[in-house]
């Protein structure tokens, strides 16, 4: 029998204790939190969307995209589906959303605990690693401390991301020691802020819209979706699915800017007409009644502003200019982003441990045999949807599989 050792508590964490332990092993998971699984708690809005039926690559970021078809695969998309079939959880499928159907996020943690209590896997909560080293086949956990020896390593410890600890950088600190290459970690699946100052008059409004990221005057992604438009910048779905892009073009010192376009559902090609028709419906009617009757009131009250139109102007006694900036404003909104929020607001990283100095199929080390790397602290993040925990569970299996097979 050897000893495995998990380095983190979460849903990449447990899911791997739970492969390695079913095969006879001693297994011991140490997570620093006074509870495993909390970030679980907070996923889907406490839902927990913990899978998506369209599992496409094009859903996931990674600087070595090429190695993620090696580990997503569809054998092992359905053994994941198969183990929380087996575990007893039912899905909820909306959109190709899955969900628990008890749509609370403490069903896939508490099933994966008891998992975990059945194969009498050790929790050592409250438990800080600050140094791993290895000597003659084992590693030596905190050395000049509690000098936890292990046959066998998986490195679970999450990203930067919502938790924002001082000692976050403890995962990606154990790697590079074994020699690994650490992608800049940067906040992902996180709102994206401006420096307008019109930002406050649009503040709580929502729509749906269609979002364009462009850099350089180049589009770059296009998502739909509701946004939310804050005193700060943009929020939402569609938001977080360009922010992890966002976040490195800005971080590499290239402009970066989205492209809002509120009315999505128009297919024409002249708004302006389109506008010259209504008005003819809506008879004598202000400008701010006419665009009220498809726009968000605090979105209508913000164009109108930038462009210095009265709100009980007529739509028919403007100038073509006016009427030009008011049809761009609604369809090619152009906002500059500067930022984005922090670590702290971020649900997800973008980069972390390089994806091609891991064995796919194992998500072993290449760097150091019997290291095991998976989840958060890997470059890879995915869009909204259960893209991260799936790929937190596909790694968990595939390297609690891998570490929980004995070799003399």
């Amino acid at each position: 029998m050897q000893i495995i050792t998990v380095i983190g508590g979460g849903a990449s964490g447990l899911i791997a204790a739970i492969y390695a332990a079913r095969n006879n092993n001693k297994v011991v998971i140490l997570e620093k939190r006074n509870i495993c699984g909390k970030k679980i708690l907070v996923t889907g809005n406490g839902k927990c969307n913990f899978w998506n039926e369209d599992q496409n690559i094009s859903h996931y970021h990674s600087t070595t995209i090429a190695n993620l078809y090696k580990i997503n695969t569809i054998k092992n998309r359905k053994e994941i589906l198969s183990f929380f079939d087996k575990l007893g959880i039912i899905p909820y499928i909306k959109n190709g959303y899955y969900y628990p159907y008890s749509k609370e996020a403490t069903t896939i943690r508490k099933v994966l605990l008891e998992e975990i209590k059945k194969l009498k896997i050790e929790i050592k909560n409250d438990f800080k690693v600050d140094k791993i080293i290895k000597k003659e086949n084992l590693f030596y956990i905190n050395p000049e401390k509690e000098n936890f020896k292990t046959d066998k390593v998986i490195l679970a410890t999450g990203s930067l991301a919502y938790y924002n600890d001082i000692d976050a950088n403890i995962g990606y600190d154990i790697a590079k020691s074994f020699g690994h290459n650490i992608i800049k970690p940067l906040p992902a699946l996180v709102q994206l802020t401006a420096a307008e100052e019109f930002l406050s008059d649009w503040r709580g409004a929502r729509s749906d819209v269609m979002l364009s990221l462009y850099s350089n005057n180049k589009k770059i992604k296009e998502e739909t979706g509701e946004i939310l438009l804050t005193d700060y910048g943009i929020s939402g779905i569609c938001v977080f699915n360009i922010s992890s892009i966002a976040t490195r073009l800005l971080d590499e010192g290239r402009s970066v800017s989205v492209e809002i376009n509120f009315i999505p559902w128009y297919k024409g090609d002249d708004f302006i007409s389109w506008l010259d028709n209504r008005t003819k419906k809506v008879k004598n009617m202000p400008i701010e009644i006419v665009l009220e009757g498809f726009l968000n009131s605090k979105i209508v009250n913000t164009i109108l502003k930038i462009v210095k139109v009265a709100k009980n102007e007529n739509w028919k006694e403007l100038t073509l200019e006016k009427k030009k900036k008011i049809a761009n404003l609604i369809y090619k909104f152009n906002l500059k982003i500067v930022s984005t929020k922090t670590f702290k607001e971020a649900q997800v990283c973008s980069g972390g441990v390089k994806l091609d100095e891991i064995i796919p199929e194992t998500m072993e080390s290449k760097k150091e045999k019997g290291l095991y790397i998976i989840g958060e602290i890997l470059d890879v993040d995915g869009d909204c949807g259960g893209y991260n925990l799936s790929f937190a569970f596909i790694s968990g299996m595939l390297a609690g599989k891998s570490a929980g097979e004995f070799h003399d």
